[in-house]
C-alpha cells in the first residue's frame, strides 16, 4: 500500500499514456494527414499541445495538493446559531467522532483507510492519483477530467481522419512503425475516452444534486429507509441545480472549467437547504 504523495505504478502509466498519445497524435497523425508545414496541421498542433500541457499541469495538481486535512482543534459548535444541522452516528446519534484520527470529523468529512487520516467532502481515494478527491482538489481532479476527454475526442479524431484519408496503396504503403503506433493508440483511446466520459457524465450529475461519491451511495440507504417509514429524503447539502453548480465550480462562469479554488472555503461548513439566509457563503 502506498502512501499518498508518492510516485506509484498508475501516475508513471498515465504519465506514460499522455506522451504516447501526444506524440502518436502530433508526429504521426497529425503529420502523415494535415502536414504540421501547413496552416492546418500547425493549428491542430498548437491546440492539441495545449490541451496536452493542462492535462499534465491539472492532473499534477490533483496529485501534490492536498484534499483537505481536518485541524485538529475542531469540535463542533452545538449553540452556533447559523449552523442548521449537524451530521451524527447512524447508531447513537452521536456527533461524529473518528476514533483512528482523535477528532471530530466536520460535516461531509470521511476517514480513508489508504491516507490514514480524515479527508474534509471525502469523495474517494483514487489510485491513478494516490491520493484522496477531497475538498481542496475536487475541482481540478473534474478540471482535469473534463480536458482529458477534450484531448482524447481531438486525438481520435485526428487519428480517425489520418488513416481514412491516407489510404495504403502499393506505390505509397506507410512504414510499419508508424501503422503500428497509430493502430496502439486508438485502441488505447477508445475505452480510454469512454470511461472518462462516463467518470465525467457521473460528477457532474453529482454536482448538480451538491453531492459526493460516498453521499450518493449514504442517499440511496437513507432514501430506502425513509420510504420504509413513509417519509421523504432530501439531500440535506442540495441548494437547486444552479446554486449547487456555483458552490463546487465558484460564482464566476467563465472560470467553471479553470481549476480555480479561491470560492470553496474552509471546509469545515457548508451551505444547507435548511440555512435561514440562501444568500450565505460557504466560510
Amino acid at each position: 500500500m502506498s502512501r499518498p504523495g508518492y510516485i506509484t505504478l498508475p501516475i508513471i502509466t498515465v504519465l506514460f499514456c499522455i506522451g504516447y498519445v501526444y506524440y502518436t497524435t502530433v508526429f504521426v497523425a497529425i503529420e502523415g494527414w494535415l502536414r504540421l508545414s501547413t496552416a492546418a496541421g500547425l493549428a491542430n498542433a498548437a491546440g492539441f499541445t495545449l490541451l496536452t500541457l493542462v492535462c499534465i499541469a491539472t492532473y499534477t495538481t490533483a496529485v501534490v495538493k492536498d484534499p483537505g486535512r481536518v485541524p485538529a482543534s475542531f469540535v463542533p459548535d452545538l449553540e452556533r446559531p447559523d449552523t442548521a444541522i449537524h451530521e451524527i452516528k447512524r447508531k447513537g446519534g452521536d456527533l461524529r467522532y473518528c476514533q483512528k484520527c482523535c477528532h471530530y470529523k466536520p460535516p461531509r468529512a470521511h476517514h480513508c483507510r489508504v491516507c490514514k487520516r480524515c479527508v474534509l467532502r471525502m469523495d474517494h481515494h483514487c489510485i491513478w492519483i494516490n491520493n484522496c478527491v477531497g475538498h481542496e482538489n475536487y475541482k481540478v481532479f473534474l478540471v482535469f477530467v473534463l480536458y482529458a476527454v477534450i484531448a482524447c475526442v481531438h486525438s481520435l479524431v485526428l487519428i480517425i481522419g489520418s488513416a481514412t484519408h491516407n489510404l495504403p496503396t502499393k506505390e505509397d504503403l506507410p512504414s510499419n512503425d508508424s501503422r503500428t503506433s497509430t493502430i496502439i493508440c486508438a485502441v488505447l483511446l477508445c475505452p480510454l475516452s469512454l470511461a472518462l466520459a462516463v467518470l465525467l457524465g457521473w460528477h457532474i450529475y453529482l454536482i448538480l444534486q451538491n453531492k459526493t461519491t460516498i453521499e450518493y451511495h449514504e442517499g440511496v440507504r437513507a432514501t430506502w429507509l425513509a420510504e420504509k417509514a413513509g417519509n421523504i429524503y432530501r439531500h440535506p447539502y442540495d441548494l437547486g441545480p444552479f446554486e449547487n453548480l456555483v458552490s463546487v465550480l465558484g460564482p464566476n462562469i467563465c472560470c467553471w472549467a479553470c481549476p480555480t479554488s479561491g470560492h470553496i472555503g474552509s471546509g469545515l461548513r457548508f451551505r444547507t437547504a435548511y440555512d435561514l439566509s440562501p444568500a450565505s457563503t460557504p466560510i
